[in-house]
């Protein structure tokens, strides 16, 4: 049961999923919606150029029956009049013409916007496929689109013979009228008729736009285990990241260890906390902090310090603050100069006393560590100066 919720696309599409349908040419589209669109504007820009049409169409329609008898006789001239009839015909549907392909060009906008895809150019021999054809002949998609060619034709048959039978006397009437009364009103009952037939497509476009919308974000729902997996490969994966972070700690560590044997001196807790500090003589700059760590990483600390013979001072307020407040490679804050100075100094003399001899230096025992700067100590959560 697992397995089959996990099969089951209830998840909404992600936006890199909408990003590659889009960059496949796969857009929410209405073909009802774009096809209302043209058709309304067509109707509403008849009606409200039909009366300049009307009277262009009469005007050329009577200068081409009067013909003079050159061109009658004369082919040449007889084309060149035609062509300038024609010419002067197109000239005056340019306009409704214009505003149609300008709405055409733009109802791509009401739903999914424009669009440009070098894929949807590629050849795809999927579709040629006669198995997958048939079954898409009885998918739900093919019986969606069959209810809507069923209603259109039903809505565009009431509308229209609505239409007529509310306008057959006027239309018999027209033979009553002059040409030119009769035209504008042939023209004016077209064009409402028109309105009206396509006024009863917006109520198909109006069904069919919300529902392309909704197909098209269920057709590009995604499993959990998509939405899983593209997490994957976008954010990359949580577990190999974390072990690419624990190979980082491993290198860091490796490089601070082969530090440790450079310090000048190890400050202990003595178990929880170790802090190499190295002091460069003659260079300008405080001590910095070569190494630190708590438990078992300070026990490896203690343990190469050791080994190669660098002193160690148990100090636990100072391993505290140095290891709260310094990050490797930093100098030591200004507030502990005086305790670190006296560390260092007690290092020094041993190494004088490790030559010449003489008096074993003594350990210092009184460091004075701000007690803001102790973790442990209540005044801690106050910021270091």
């Amino acid at each position: 049961m697992a397995e089959d919720s996990d099969a089951e696309k209830t998840e909404p599409a992600s936006p890199k999923r909408l990003e590659q349908a889009r960059e496949e040419g796969d857009v929410p589209r209405s073909r009802e919606l774009a096809t209302f669109a043209v058709l309304m504007v067509s109707g509403v820009g008849l009606w409200f150029t039909g009366g300049a049409l009307a009277e262009k169409l009469k005007s050329t329609t009577v200068s081409g029956l009067a013909l003079t008898r050159e061109q009658i006789y004369n082919p040449d001239v007889l084309i060149e009049r035609v062509a300038v009839d024609v010419g002067s015909v197109l000239l005056a549907c340019l306009p409704l013409a214009g505003i149609i392909m300008l709405v055409a060009l733009a109802s791509p906008l009401l739903i999914g916007g424009w669009l440009f895809s070098s894929k949807a150019f590629m050849p795809n021999f999927g579709k040629l496929n006669p198995i997958k054809g048939i079954g898409n002949m009885f998918s739900k998609n093919a019986l969606v689109e069959l209810l809507k060619a069923i209603a259109k034709t039903l809505v565009v048959g009431a509308v229209t013979y609505t239409v007529v039978m509310s306008q057959k006397d006027a239309v018999f009437g027209l033979a009553l009228e002059t040409l030119e009364a009769g035209s504008l009103h042939m023209i004016d009952m077209l064009a409402w008729g028109f309105i009206f037939i396509v006024g009863g497509l917006g109520f198909i476009a109006a069904i069919d736009a919300p529902y392309q919308m909704w197909h098209y974000a269920d057709k590009l729902k995604m499993t959990r285990q998509e939405v899983i997996q593209e997490s994957k490969e976008s954010d990359g994966n949580p577990q190999i990241k974390g072990k690419i972070r624990q190979m980082q700690r491993e290198m860091a560590q490796r490089r601070m260890m082969a530090d440790v044997p450079t310090a000048d001196v190890v400050v202990t807790n003595p178990t929880h906390f170790a802090v190499a500090l190295k002091y460069a003589d003659g260079q300008k700059g405080a001590p910095r902090v070569v190494a630190k760590g708590t438990d078992e990483v300070a026990a490896r600390i203690r343990e190469i310090a050791k080994e190669h013979k660098v002193a160690m001072l148990e100090a636990p307020p100072l391993a505290r603050a140095l290891h709260k407040h310094t990050e490797i490679g930093d100098e030591i804050p200004e507030a502990l100069y005086a305790a670190v100075a006296e560390v260092l100094a007690y290092v020094f003399q041993l190494r004088n006393y490790a030559k010449a001899g003489g008096h074993y230096p003594d350990r210092p025992t009184r460091l004075q560590v701000p007690p803001e700067l102790d973790p442990h100590n209540p005044a801690s959560q106050k910021p270091p100066q």
